[in-house]
């Protein structure tokens, strides 16, 4: 029987509200500063089919194939062999995971004896093993990145909380304590997600609320599809590179043909590069979560909830063995790159048919930068992540400083830094003026942050891009600037490569510079009143 629409109203918003609660409780209860300053993590309700229903609204690459990777585990152990204590656990790329410092965590959720669904949460560990703390951008193979987990079933009552799975995870990570602690606030996140799906069971009953969340998927499949009719039917190509691959100067070339036919999208990346030896591949999921997420963000409106539902309008191939979607063992921790160039080539192509509705190229790279340093038989570990400027769009100036869009994290606090490690100091943290593309509406600016090193032996490691191509602007626009790493020692100073790892010394410093975004229309045509704010703000200086 059809749940009248007052019930599913309140039912839905009930379980979103789940979902994001579930976000708050897996950032408040966390260890690390990635994950508990960065926010670098997410949160799902799925359905019994494994079907994601409602997400928190934190990192879109994450929570784009989560889906997929539950769907991976529950292909390995069926619903009907699933008992309230056990979870599953994966971080395995070729299994529809991401990288392999994003665990997965999936607990079902009982109501009774009759399972309804699956909590699922993932986080980005600090550190989880591999050839170098943190990262390691020499990886050649992905055994080198760090401590792979399959698909796999375990009970948590006597495999965690200090039970065998626990101890192999602590015994081959270099900071257990924050990577445990991180991972025991991905249970606790699990658990909000059963506690209030039980609640929504005993007002309203186990069928309602199932069959509310299976209206929720169809829902938004409906709504994504009547927006992708607003586009004429017809073929578009993009295409944007990546630098490098982090051994020679070649480019990377991604490349994309977006068919629009009625409701449905397809999207091919036949004529991307192939694979590479270093660790800027993108598992599949990766893919699809990156082109679907640019896909939904430039047709839809935000009040659609980003579920399974997107998925079923939008078909996504890519050669086997291109960078899009490799072979095992293709080392992947840096995939990000390859999932941002999709992301602007998508936009490029769909420009010409949606101008008021695509932005310009931002700097849209992931920069990642570690600090660790060991101390005798324990480590200190500092990560974080780095966006830049967003484009221009038709509507506004871009965002200055923030996270790309794929990621979303935040920039860690410098005094949650300076209460955390005594080995580095952040000496300088500032909007760099000049930095974005001029146009009717300009780029995002980028930003900078300066460190000095305190103690000798320490090792500084990055992986980033747009340091030889800088975000394009649209319509007009010009480009934003490219982004670059500097270390001055004994008082000189000298570029680093994007994709490097260094040994630093008491006195030495290190800046991490992000471009900012490309413009968006004739700079002619820029009111008055922007270029004064501007100047005004010290953020155009010539």
């Amino acid at each position: 029987m059809p749940v009248n629409p007052f019930d599913n109203a309140i039912i839905s918003q009930s379980v979103l509200a789940a979902a994001r609660e579930m976000g708050v409780k897996l950032i408040r209860s966390a260890y690390s500063t990635i994950l508990r300053e960065a926010s670098d993590g997410s949160a799902a309700i799925s359905n019994l089919q494994g079907d994601i229903v409602a997400q928190a609204e934190l990192i879109p690459i994450q929570l784009g194939p989560i889906g997929i990777t539950l769907k991976q585990c529950l292909a390995r152990f069926p619903v009907e062999t699933i008992t309230p204590d056990d979870f599953m656990i994966t971080n395995d790329p070729y299994s529809g995971g991401q990288h392999l410092p994003d665990v997965y965590i999936f607990c079902p959720i009982f109501y009774g004896e009759r399972l309804i669904g699956f909590s699922a949460s993932v986080a980005h560990q600090i550190d989880f093993g591999g050839g170098a703390p943190g990262l390691d951008p020499g990886a050649t193979d992905i055994y080198q990145e760090g401590l792979r987990l399959p698909p796999t079933k375990w009970s948590q009552s006597r495999d965690w909380n200090g039970g065998p799975l626990e101890q192999l995870v602590r015994a081959n990570i270099r900071v257990p304590d924050l990577t445990i602690g991180d991972m025991n606030a991905m249970f606790a996140a699990n658990a909000i997600a059963a506690a209030r799906v039980a609640q929504l069971c005993d007002k309203y009953g186990a069928d309602t609320v199932t069959e509310v969340m299976a209206e929720m998927v169809n829902y938004s499949e409906r709504r994504f599809r009547a927006a992708i009719t607003q586009l004429p039917d017809g073929v578009y190509y993009g295409e944007d590179v990546i630098d490098d691959d982090g051994v020679t100067d070649e480019p990377l070339l991604i490349k994309v043909k977006v068919e629009v036919r009625g409701d449905a999208i397809d999207i091919d990346f036949t004529g991307s590069s192939p694979q590479v030896r270093r660790n800027l591949n993108s598992p599949f999921s990766c893919t699809v979560s990156a082109a679907v997420t640019c896909v939904k963000s430039v047709l839809t409106s935000p009040d659609i909830p980003f579920n399974d539902g997107i998925l079923r309008a939008v078909r996504i191939s890519a050669p086997y063995g291109s960078i899009l979607n490799p072979a095992p063992p293709s080392p992947v921790r840096a995939r990000l790159e390859a999932n941002y160039r999709i992301y602007n080539a998508i936009m490029r192509a769909l420009a010409p048919v949606a101008p008021e509705k695509v932005i310009a190229t931002g700097f849209d790279t992931l920069t990642a930068a570690c600090f660790s340093l060991q101390r005798d038989e324990s480590f200190s570990v500092y990560l974080e992540i780095f966006g830049g400027g967003y484009g221009g769009s038709q509507h506004g100036d871009g965002c200055d400083a923030v996270d790309s869009p794929l990621s979303n994290c935040a920039n860690t606090p410098v005094e949650a830094l300076d209460m955390e490690y005594d080995f580095f100091r952040l000496e300088r943290y500032t909007l760099e003026p000049d930095s974005f593309g001029i146009g009717k509406y300009r780029g995002g600016a980028g930003f900078s942050r300066e460190y000095s090193v305190l103690k000798d032996g320490v090792v500084f490691a990055i992986y980033a891009d747009r340091h030889r191509y800088a975000p394009q602007g649209l319509f007009g626009g010009e480009a934003g600037e490219r982004g670059y790493c500097e270390l001055t020692r004994n008082g000189v100073t000298e570029r680093i490569a994007s994709k490097s790892m260094v040994t630093l010394n008491r006195g030495d410093r290190v800046k991490v510079y992000m471009g900012g975004g490309g413009g968006y229309g004739d700079a002619a045509e820029r009111p008055r009143s922007l270029r004064e704010a501007d100047i005004e703000d010290g953020m155009v200086t010539q």
